[in-house]
């Protein structure tokens, strides 16, 4: 199946990918386990091209866990430091691919120089028209469904007012729409507090690959696995 046919098959407007094994892959070969996640960045750069490259609307990745901050204080730096390089050196790969880039999770608990990075990665392509891709750096879900009710709190919304819309409009992107398509890489089979509102019906796919070794050709053969879902969103298939 060509590229074009794949277009054609019927594209999932919203893929979220947990980036799951960058230290096991380092273990495996001897290697630090920031040298897992610098090629596991590199991994979810080429990933990010594909999906732009398909047409995929948006393109979420679990970048940092609120839960993350309880790794050590040496790898959490580390994380923070590739973040901001990264954010700042590759603002031409993101141009030439007409790729936006907007951010969910608590910027606030953030430091205020990966801040500044985020911030200015979110407007420097703000009227590039491609795919967004969803950088999720200091989320969790809870804490992002916890936040969005305390907006609704704050803007005295009173509880008979409050519906499913509402709530989503409250959420860190508002106009962000549902998971189609949800992977995970590393062998895992758990959402780990990953848009937990937003996965509603999303269709799931797992794989033991780890995360550097996940390549574009995967990616498309997992998007061909989503083409074959019967998504039914509740409804009972019609009866022959």
């Amino acid at each position: 199946m060509n590229i074009e046919e794949i277009k054609a098959g019927g594209l999932p407007a919203h893929v979220a990918i947990i980036m799951d094994g960058n230290g096991r892959w380092a273990k495996q070969r001897g290697l630090a386990r920031s040298q897992g996640h610098k090629e596991g960045l590199n991994s979810a750069k080429r990933i990010v091209a594909q999906a732009a490259s398909l047409g995929i609307k948006y393109i979420t990745l679990y970048t940092f866990s609120t839960e993350n901050w309880k790794r050590t204080q040496e790898e959490v730096g580390y994380l923070m430091t590739l973040i901001k390089g990264h954010l700042r050196a590759e603002f031409q790969f993101y141009k030439d691919n007409g790729i936006k880039i907007e951010h969910i999770g608590d910027l606030s608990g953030l430091p205020k120089d990966v801040q500044k990075e985020i911030l200015n990665a979110k407007k420097d392509p703000e009227h590039f028209t491609g795919t967004t891709c969803v950088l999720a750096i200091n989320y969790g879900s809870r804490d992002e469904i916890v936040r969005g009710i305390k907006k609704l709190v704050e803007n005295n919304v009173k509880p008979e007012d409050i519906t499913e819309k509402l709530i989503s409009d409250s959420l860190d992107i508002k106009a962000l729409p549902d998971v189609d398509l949800m992977i995970r890489t590393g062998g895992e089979e758990r959402l780990s507090n990953f848009l937990l509102w937003q996965c509603a019906y999303a269709e799931f796919l797992f794989t033991d690959t780890l995360w550097p070794d996940y390549t574009e050709n995967e990616f498309i053969e997992d998007i061909i696995k989503f083409q074959k879902r019967n998504r039914r969103f509740g409804a009972v298939p019609d009866q022959k």
